[in-house]
């Protein structure tokens, strides 16, 4: 009786804490699409969408309608799906190889996808077929093979896939600079750069959708593994005597949170630091438990990102900051805490 009324003790505050993570975003998507220059209540946000949905007819004029629906939401949404999934990215990535200085770009995603994005712009590779987006997707999926390929051989270690991650970021940071430097007009290099820190204007529908479909599929699959990531909180061979297939687990969790980094930086550019703050906070809440540690993190690195990219397209208007910039001005200051706390601990 003691161990149910302790397990549904548990249940209830899980639920509330998810209620109220859901109640939260959805009230941060409201609110941030009414801020900039065009005066906007919530009112008429739930107006539009309500049109959008066949739920009601819009009151509003067109150019109303558009800023609304074609303009801010788009935006305001990827930025939640980018936030949640550079989070959920995070905290995996820190369960299975013990880091928790780990995050999404430490295998080198962000680095390949800077270079294949900077060969379609700069260099025209795909003869004006490939867009910017597959490119640095592409550019995504090479660099992480040549980090799979480089850890197996160095013998599949948890540390031997970070180190060869930190080679590969550095090898293809090398690449883009060295194409932008020899290649591009200042044109094409400011707009690179800024694509390089992060942005989300002039993202549409399709991009929220894609990479919308690719963050359920990844959650789906980690919440499966779930027990699996609970297990490899007490080391490899201790999560191999509980019966983990470590290799293949890994190898498919990997992959998995790979694509999912990918599919993000290649329509929001190279976001950082997200997805290493946020799992911290999130187990501050939550405890180690994956089950309730991964839907707790994508719901806060969702709302963390919607605000701050509504402070970067706001803060300096007319001019927008690169989103990756804000992160980084965030984000540091947590990264040496997490050292700090670290060194501590050890």
């Amino acid at each position: 009786m003691h161990v149910r009324g302790v397990s549904g003790g548990r249940g209830v505050r899980g639920a509330a804490l998810w209620g109220a993570g859901v109640a939260l975003l959805v009230l941060s998507v409201a609110v941030a699409v009414t801020i900039g220059p065009a005066r906007i209540s919530v009112a008429d946000v739930w107006s539009a969408v309500a049109a959008h949905l066949g739920m009601g007819e819009s009151r509003l004029t067109p150019i109303r309608d558009g800023i609304i629906w074609n303009l801010r939401m788009p935006r305001t949404l990827l930025a939640a799906v980018c936030g949640a999934g550079l989070a959920v990215c995070g905290t995996v990535m820190q369960s299975l190889l013990r880091n928790p200085l780990a995050d999404p770009f430490v295998l080198g995603v962000s680095s390949g996808a800077s270079t294949g994005a900077v060969l379609v712009v700069v260099l025209g590779v795909g003869g004006g077929a490939l867009s910017l987006s597959t490119g640095a997707f592409a550019g995504a999926l090479c660099s992480f093979a040549l980090v799979l390929l480089l850890s197996h051989t160095l013998g599949g270690t948890a540390d031997r896939v970070v180190l060869s991650g930190v080679a590969a970021m550095q090898l293809f940071s090398a690449l883009t600079s060295f194409v932008v430097m020899t290649s591009a007009d200042a044109e094409q290099t400011r707009g690179v750069l800024f694509w390089l820190l992060g942005s989300l204007s002039g993202v549409g529908w399709t991009d929220t959708g894609v990479c919308f479909a690719v963050l359920v599929v990844t959650l789906v699959i980690c919440l499966g593994h779930a027990r699996t990531l609970d297990a490899f909180a007490f080391g490899q061979d201790a999560a191999a005597t509980l019966g983990v297939r470590v290799t293949r687990t890994r190898i498919v969790l990997l992959c998995t949170t790979a694509l999912l980094t990918a599919a993000l930086v290649s329509s929001a550019g190279a976001i950082g630091f997200v997805g290493l703050v946020l799992p911290h906070a999130a187990r501050a809440i939550t405890g180690s438990g994956h089950r309730r540690l991964l839907p707790v993190t994508a719901l806060a690195g969702a709302v963390f990102l919607i605000w701050v990219d509504t402070l970067a397209r706001t803060v300096l208007d007319p001019q927008e900051v690169p989103v990756g910039v804000v992160t980084a001005l965030i984000g540091v200051p947590a990264f040496v805490l997490v050292l700090h706390r670290t060194r501590r601990v050890a």
